[in-house]
């Protein structure tokens, strides 16, 4: 049995994974350009993406913690090769974000160093290779990311208030919206718990050896830290953005997050953004790679006995593709709205898994959080839907 310290580690590595998975190059883009469209009425965005997140991580985390399983094993037993459509949905939603993920690592070594994007992402990409290569990979992994989690959070504060944001009005509107804008909110929420984001502190905790309704309480606990963790950085980048809207000050729209901490901060904060650009970036890349890989390691032996070597393989592509086709903001916004859509599909297998005998048990999964689940399923379905129809054409109009 695991000691109580190992537990929280534990815990905590899998919270600080799910919370830098997210917060990547894509969520940097689109927290700047929704802020930049919607003002302070975005705060309301952000509110019901939290409240919505909130919803799937707990519901995913506890029955994948409860039944021992990944995501795809419990999507087999629900329908037998249900799980092989969903690790193939999550694994291409994942390499499409980690050639965002390696660009956005370019591009932070070009501000910080002079050095071309390509070459930024190719030493990038090599580091984190490193990280997987290593005897101790997990435990180090774990701590980098927790590393570089906590100095973009201090980053991000000190451009907020260099930007001196109204706050009154971004808690006001956060209540009380003058727009809704509902490609925002499935955009959102695809880019924090859509496609491979949401599995990945959950299977984080199955590769720990942590499963069983006796951590169910350390399960929610770590679920809603993630989220926590997420939240805090996308409030704080949300506020830095609205001071420089609120300022008149133009935002480049070829690089929106790095015109935003360049016009709140100066010079100082071109290379503040540099770094947190980098730290989102490395630090998803490591993320997006790991739990692709988990997605199907488990359908063959050899494919579990070389994973090491598939996740090297999943960074190699998305550095090689990235200096081929680059990473457009357009395509980094619709890349959060397609994981919006696959949300539904993996949501909805794991709340049918919740009340399945033969995968949980005698867990009894409170009413409450099903009920929950089920409405988010039916939000995000029909919010996925009428944006596909009606917003993601004007995208590139």
């Amino acid at each position: 049995m695991k000691k109580p310290e190992s537990n929280r580690s534990i815990l905590l590595g899998a919270a600080f994974l799910m919370a830098t998975s997210a917060v990547g190059p894509g969520f940097l883009t689109q927290t700047t350009t929704f802020t930049q469209t919607l003002a302070a009425s975005f705060g309301f965005v952000i509110l019901i993406s939290i409240i919505i997140d909130i919803g799937v991580q707990m519901n995913i985390w506890r029955i994948i913690t409860v039944s021992g399983k990944r995501a795809q094993e419990i999507a087999n037993e629900v329908l037998p090769g249900l799980g092989v459509v969903l690790a193939g949905l999550v694994v291409l939603g994942g390499l499409a974000f980690n050639i965002g993920n390696i660009g956005g690592a370019g591009l932070g070594t070009n501000v910080l160093f002079g050095v071309s994007p390509e070459m930024g992402a190719l030493f990038s990409g090599l580091i984190a290779i490193g990280i997987f290569l290593v005897r101790e990979a997990a435990r180090i992994m774990d701590r980098f990311i927790q590393v570089l989690g906590f100095l973009m959070i201090g980053l991000t504060v000190f451009v907020m208030f260099q930007s001196q944001p109204p706050i009154g009005e971004a808690i006001t509107r956060s209540f009380i919206p003058e727009t809704v804008d509902f490609l925002a909110i499935v955009t959102l929420v695809g880019g924090t718990v859509g496609g491979y984001i949401t599995f990945a502190g959950g299977h984080r905790l199955l590769d720990a050896g942590l499963s069983g309704t006796k951590n169910i309480s350390e399960v929610n606990k770590s679920a809603v830290s993630a989220i926590g963790l997420a939240s805090i950085i996308r409030i704080f980048l949300f506020l830095a953005t609205l001071g420089v809207v609120a300022q008149g000050l133009e935002i480049n729209p070829e690089n929106p997050p790095a015109s935003v901490f360049q016009l709140a901060a100066g010079n100082i904060g071109y290379k503040i953004f540099g770094v947190v650009m980098w730290s989102a970036a490395i630090s998803s890349v490591i993320g997006a790679a790991y739990t692709s890989v988990s997605f199907i390691k488990t359908f063959s032996p050899i494919l579990a006995k070389y994973e090491k070597f598939l996740i090297v393989g999943f960074i190699t592509s998305s550095t090689a593709i990235f200096t081929s086709i680059g990473q457009p903001v357009t395509l980094l916004i619709l890349a959060g709205a397609l994981n919006g859509l696959i949300l539904p599909i993996s949501l909805g297998v794991i709340l049918l898994a919740a009340h399945n005998k033969k995968i949980v048990g005698d867990y009894n999964h409170p009413k409450w959080l099903t009920g929950f689940g089920v409405l988010i399923v039916v939000v995000m379905a029909y919010l996925g839907g009428y944006t596909m129809i009606n917003q993601l054409p004007e995208l590139f109009s």
